[in-house]
């Protein structure tokens, strides 16, 4: 298995096709399994790096720590081990906040990115539902998902639980001002729900405004997981065209 050893953590990653390096990122609990569909569609484009987060899937977090500022240098790192020195970036919830970072720390490495359900900061209806994730609070359903994703056992999925519910009092990891996202450079494309249940309207209305090269897709009656609406294959499609260029 393609196994890179970065920042004390052994990263997973699936590399597929030729052309310019795209990297796909997931939501936290997730894995790069989220990315199974995209890969007939884009492949033929480019070649997709797509990535199991510090802690997810088959990747290892040794720290027990988790924040989107250190996997946004995994992410670098693991880019240097390959020879990568500039990608696009697709990354859907903590996957976009993870390319937020990535456009802010070294912006001239990151050409185009999609935001999709992503967020600035924590606004308090997502830490309502940070303090409401609990380990006790899972369903069985939701154990069987968990265990089909992660590859290191149930303390695994406690310790990304855990990491979730301790968000709640999380105000240095995502918490970026207008001025600060005023300095990406990246040709940045926002998709989000305008029923999100953890990020309002407001703040991807606020990135657009403040992201210089920014385009705004505001779904109706979307919620966060947007992979699962109605929209999905409407979204893989502009996507891939944003990302091309048309």
């Amino acid at each position: 298995m393609p196994i890179a050893k970065v920042n004390n953590i052994e990263m997973y990653y699936e590399v597929y096709g030729q052309g310019e390096p795209l990297v796909l990122l997931h939501g936290f609990t997730g894995s790069g399994q989220q990315w199974n569909s995209y890969i007939p569609d884009y492949k033929d484009h480019f070649k997709l790096i797509i990535i199991d987060l510090r802690g997810h899937g088959r990747s290892t977090n040794p720290s027990g720590v988790f924040t989107h500022r250190q996997a946004a240098l995994d992410v670098f790192a693991l880019l240097d081990h390959l020879g990568i020195e500039r990608v696009k970036g697709f990354g859907h919830s903590s996957g976009g906040m993870t390319l937020i970072h990535m456009a802010t720390q070294q912006p001239n490495r990151v050409e185009a990115m999609v935001l999709a359900s992503s967020t600035s900061y924590f606004p308090k209806p997502c830490r309502e539902i940070q303090a409401q994730t609990t380990i006790a609070a899972l369903s069985e359903d939701r154990w069987d998902f968990y265990r089909k994703i992660h590859f290191h056992g149930d303390e695994q999925i406690k310790q990304l639980i855990e990491q979730f519910h301790n968000m709640k009092d999380s105000y240095d990891d995502m918490n970026f001002t207008s001025p600060f996202l005023s300095t990406i450079t990246a040709k940045t494309l926002i998709i989000h729900g305008d029923r999100d249940e953890f990020f309002p309207v407001s703040i991807p209305t606020n990135m657009f405004d403040s992201i210089p090269h920014a385009y705004l897709w505001i779904i109706p009656n979307a919620k966060h997981d947007l992979a699962s609406s109605k929209h999905a294959s409407e979204i893989k499609s502009m996507v891939l065209e944003f990302l091309k260029g048309d």
